[in-house]
């Protein structure tokens, strides 16, 4: 039992010393995403805490709060790791994907949706300033956006009610060149061109009975 309890020590020591590792691996980083040092850390520190959560269940029949599965370091370099350092991509894709999308609401209630863009304006001004009043339901829009970073699930409020939406995948020959086109210009950036080719298309139809699936696609 003696041996046991030291092995239990040992194990619980090595969580200890790579949650170390792992924070000064993420202050290192300093924000740096895909950092290659911090996914090492990480790695060793889900595997030193699996093996305990492991002798700890053998020894007293006992768990952790920690949920987590053994990694295997060399498969996850190749997985997530990327190419190695230096390396260059041996199959780039020859063309850009470009995803378009639209999606269409119902608005219930303008007053409803001015009150949730203006709390969403009041959040995101500092507090010695004054926002600014919404002005009109177009506005409101812009402004759930801009507080979710421009992400649609920004939307998902019931002060918009969804209607049919489409998605489009296409195969483009260059990117999109914004400074190209003026800013109140609402069809040249979403122009396919002439050698684009439309790989598929997703309707979504948010209004789908239950048996149905919530999107029908058409690929193309």
């Amino acid at each position: 039992m003696t041996d046991q309890h030291g092995e239990l020590d040992a194990a619980l020591e090595r969580v200890i010393d790579a949650a170390r590792a792992h924070l000064t691996a993420v202050r290192a980083a300093q924000g740096r995403i895909d950092d290659d040092d911090v996914w090492q850390a990480y790695v060793a520190l889900n595997n030193a805490s699996f093996a305990y959560d492991e002798q700890l269940l053998d020894a007293f029949g006992e768990v952790t709060p920690w949920d987590v599965e053994s990694i295997d370091p060399d498969e996850a370099d190749e997985r997530f790791g990327g190419a190695a350092e230096g390396a260059e991509a041996t199959d780039p894709h020859p063309q850009v994907i470009s995803v378009r999308q639209r999606r269409d609401y119902r608005v219930p209630s303008v007053s409803a949706l001015l009150r949730v863009a203006e709390v969403a304006r009041r959040e995101g001004t500092p507090e010695d300033d004054e926002p600014a009043p919404v002005e009109g339901v177009g506005e409101a829009v812009l402004e759930l956006l801009q507080s979710g970073d421009g992400s649609l699930s920004a939307l998902d409020v019931p002060e918009l009610e969804p209607l049919d939406g489409v998605v489009m995948v296409s195969e483009v020959g260059t990117p999109v060149d914004l400074e190209s086109f003026d800013d109140d210009d609402p069809v040249g950036p979403f122009s396919p061109a002439a050698d684009d080719r439309l790989v598929g298309r997703l309707d979504e139809h948010p209004f789908l009975d239950e048996d149905d699936h919530d999107h029908a696609g058409h690929q193309h």
